[in-house]
């Protein structure tokens, strides 16, 4: 069976369906792919199942590449006020959380359902449970072979289009349908595929620390993370794994194998000097319950038992004092690695951003060929950012496909 369409996109999650939409309203033809048999499941998943859709707070400086500067004129084009806008005129009610996150007050579906209605009104057609086989370029365009499973059978059809868009995602979350399919297509077209790693995902630690860690599961702190120059204050938890919480999801997408990370427990204050003043002032109190002011009790212990510190203030020399609070303020640790794709939020790294057009999205050395979204070496900070830019990548694309 042969095809013929105008726009073929490969993959209908975030990106995907942003692309459709706004092409079909062009009026272009539109066919939407995906192996999975509903579409957007990491949609669906996301923000404990209320999507963290955007971030007030969007501006290229919230995104890792290995060229800054190439998302700047795509953001500009569209950017997460032109999404809200969206937003608002299908009556989704939304709150902020906290750092410009925004949030869908009931439920992600509700996001999902907004994209499949504006795929509709723009007549696109979106077919599930597809398997692609072989994607070639052909003459004024590319043909894909792909198969439809029904229950009695497995059908091949032959798609020629005109533009193809690759919108299949990163290697995050494989149990929801993460593949290689888009670094493959890349890469068989001479584009260049950077290093890969899981990002936005927990750290994870061996023996004696993984121990302590399992002893504190459950505890939580602020705290500021360093690796390098880079750093992140927000909420840090111990888990039966390691080390998970916001400002540890954030440095992992820095964070590099074998390499030490900094741990700041207390950033809003000098305990060195603290702990002087209460010295002076309840020489009688223990270290114990001074340091339980400012620390929840399981990890102030813990830290305590770790540095072989007990008694009454009064019996501490000033060095010990300035050594805990040393402690405290450098935590320096080294993780073993990280829970890996099954638990990332997304995938670091993808194709080389050099080799794709920031203007519209193309492949600069196969026109018709267009990447979108999370399989590009663009990688948002936590907190609604990679959903910007598969939203405005989405678009750019969509504008000219």
């Amino acid at each position: 069976m042969l095809r013929e369409i105008d726009v073929l996109i490969i993959g209908a999650g975030a990106a995907g369906l942003m692309c459709a939409h706004i092409a079909g309203k062009r009026g272009r033809s539109v066919l939407l792919l995906d192996h999975a048999k509903k579409p957007a499941e990491k949609i669906r998943i996301s923000g404990g199942g209320r999507c963290n859709f955007t971030n007030l707070h969007s501006s290229p400086s919230a995104f890792i590449s290995r060229n800054a500067h190439f998302c700047k004129s795509i953001f500009s084009r569209y950017t997460q006020s032109d999404f809200i806008e969206l937003v608002e005129s299908h009556k989704i009610k939304f709150h902020e959380k906290k750092l410009g996150q925004l949030f869908c007050d009931n439920s992600a579906q509700e996001i999902i359902t907004m994209l499949l209605d504006e795929c509709s009104k723009a007549n696109v057609t979106l077919e599930l449970n597809t398997k692609i086989h072989s994607v070639h370029s052909a003459q004024d365009g590319f043909k894909v072979v792909v198969s439809a499973h029904t229950h009695t059978e497995e059908k091949h059809t032959e798609i020629i289009c005109q533009s193809l868009v690759v919108a299949t995602g990163g290697l995050s979350i494989p149990k929801i349908g993460a593949s290689r399919l888009g670094y493959d297509i890349a890469q068989q077209f001479g584009l260049e595929v950077t290093s890969l790693k899981p990002a936005l995902v927990p750290l994870t630690f061996q023996s004696n620390f993984l121990e302590r860690c399992r002893a504190l599961s459950g505890v939580s702190v602020d705290a500021e993370i360093f690796f390098g120059k880079t750093s992140f204050r927000e909420g840090l938890l111990f888990t039966h794994r390691g080390l998970s919480g916001p400002s540890v999801l954030q440095i992992s997408s820095y964070w590099d194998e074998g390499e030490m990370i900094s741990i700041n427990l207390l950033p809003e204050m000098d305990l060195n000097t603290v702990l002087k003043q209460h010295k002076l002032s309840s020489p009688k109190q223990t270290i114990h319950t001074a340091l339980s002011q400012y620390l929840p009790k399981r990890l102030a212990d813990d830290i305590l038992d770790e540095l072989e510190l007990e008694g009454r203030l009064a019996d501490l020399s000033h060095a010990c004092l300035s050594h805990l609070s040393e402690r405290l303020h450098r935590w320096q640790v080294i993780p073993s690695g990280t829970e890996g794709y099954r638990t990332a939020e997304v995938t670091c790294g993808g194709i080389n951003v050099n080799a794709i057009s920031s203007k519209n999205m193309e492949a600069k050395s196969q026109k018709g060929l267009y990447f979108i979204g999370e399989v590009i070496d663009v990688t948002g900070h936590l907190g609604g950012y990679n959903f910007q830019w598969a939203w405005s990548s989405g678009f750019v694309a969509g504008q000219d496909v």
